[in-house]
């Protein structure tokens, strides 16, 4: 395997692995700021308060997503095996 071609891979497998968690972090992240901002106004300071809502705002973002992160993984999948041969070295 040339290093050109398992530098391109790992490249490309990161880029996806950052789409696929990117809209759940998201949007952890706009309900971890909501919640805080909540919080310092009226002065609550539970802890559970903050992590409950995240979870099952992260958890239903990706079963919202869940169609398309598999669309994209069997697309990838798919591209890996029909190259398998140029990434093994067989002649192809």
């Amino acid at each position: 395997m040339d290093i050109a071609l398992f530098t391109d891979l790992a490249r490309e497998t990161l880029v996806l692995a950052i789409k696929i968690v990117a809209p759940a972090l998201l949007v952890g992240m706009a309900v971890g700021l909501f919640i805080s901002l909540f919080q310092a106004v009226t002065s609550i300071q539970e802890q559970t308060l903050t992590l409950v809502p995240k979870m099952l705002a992260v958890a239903g973002m990706l079963l919202l997503l869940l169609p398309w992160t598999l669309t994209i993984l069997l697309d990838f999948a798919t591209s890996l095996f029909s190259n398998l041969s140029s990434f093994v070295g067989f002649p192809g």
